[in-house]
């Protein structure tokens, strides 16, 4: 699904795999060469842009806050037409998290409502075939399983080129509160 200038994304950042998929999604994954870290989708597309009021920006934040930090395992590697992707466990507070805003902006369902169930993924190549998924997969065997504390969303907001932060939003019990890229 192509990003158009003026959308927006909720996404949980994974540092921790970085190391693990970097140089793959630099090659395979579109969204790494604009911007967009290692991550688990929560909503896209989220609002556009000219949607994102302080209102929205609260009730967003309020509702992340009440998600404890999540200690998940990536062990397995998944696959959905032309993608390769890693499977976070356990997945149901990243399930939680996506039908709550959902909830809240009907009018952003999950990838716009196209597929029929949202399964958390982190992507590591999109547009790829069976061959050289199986190619990658071999490569990434050698670093699973590995371990990531999720402590935040991120808002990003595609300015046509590259997703560009707006917002942190910490989930309960992490420190600060609500941090605006654009302060």
């Amino acid at each position: 699904m192509p990003s158009e200038p003026g959308q927006s994304a909720v996404v949980v950042p994974v540092p921790t795999a970085e190391p693990v998929v970097s140089a793959w999604r630099a090659r395979y994954d579109a969204s790494a060469a604009e911007g967009m870290p290692a991550h688990i989708t929560a909503l896209y597309p989220f609002l556009d842009q000219d949607q994102l009021t302080d209102s929205v920006m609260a009730q967003l934040c309020g509702l992340c806050a009440r998600l404890p930090a999540l200690d998940v395992e990536f062990a397995r590697m998944g696959r959905f037409p032309a993608v390769l992707y890693l499977a976070p466990e356990p997945a149901e507070s990243l399930l939680r998290l996506t039908s709550t805003i959902a909830e809240q902006w009907p009018e952003s369902p999950p990838y716009r409502g196209s597929f029929d169930e949202v399964i958390p993924h982190l992507t590591i190549a999109d547009g790829i075939d069976d061959g050289m998924a199986a190619g990658i997969g071999h490569d990434l065997r050698k670093a699973l399983p590995f371990r990531a504390r999720l402590e935040e969303a991120r808002l990003y907001v595609f300015d046509g080129v590259r997703w560009q932060l707006r917002a942190r939003l910490p989930f309960q019990g992490q420190l600060g509160r609500f941090r605006s890229s654009t302060a």
